[in-house]
C-alpha cells in the first residue's frame, strides 16, 4: 500500500468527535436520530475508561452541566 501524507497541524488529533458532528448537524436542522446527550455520556465514559482527555467540545460542555 502506498503511504498517504496527512496535512494536519502539529499536535492535531486528525479526528472529529462524533458529539461535535451530531451537534453541528442538529444545528443545521439535519435529523440524525442520535440522542446527543447519550452520545456525550458514552464519550465521557470511554475517555475516562481509557484514561484520556475528552477532546469533544460538546462532550466537555455537556459534562460540565
Amino acid at each position: 500500500m502506498a503511504s498517504v501524507v496527512c496535512p494536519t497541524t502539529k499536535g492535531a488529533s486528525g479526528n472529529v468527535a462524533s458529539e461535535d458532528v451530531v451537534y453541528l448537524l442538529n444545528g443545521l436542522g439535519i435529523e440524525t436520530g442520535i440522542d446527543l446527550y447519550k452520545l456525550a455520556e458514552t464519550g465521557t465514559w470511554i475517555t475516562q475508561s481509557i484514561g484520556r482527555p475528552n477532546r469533544s467540545k460538546v462532550g466537555v460542555a455537556l459534562a460540565a452541566k
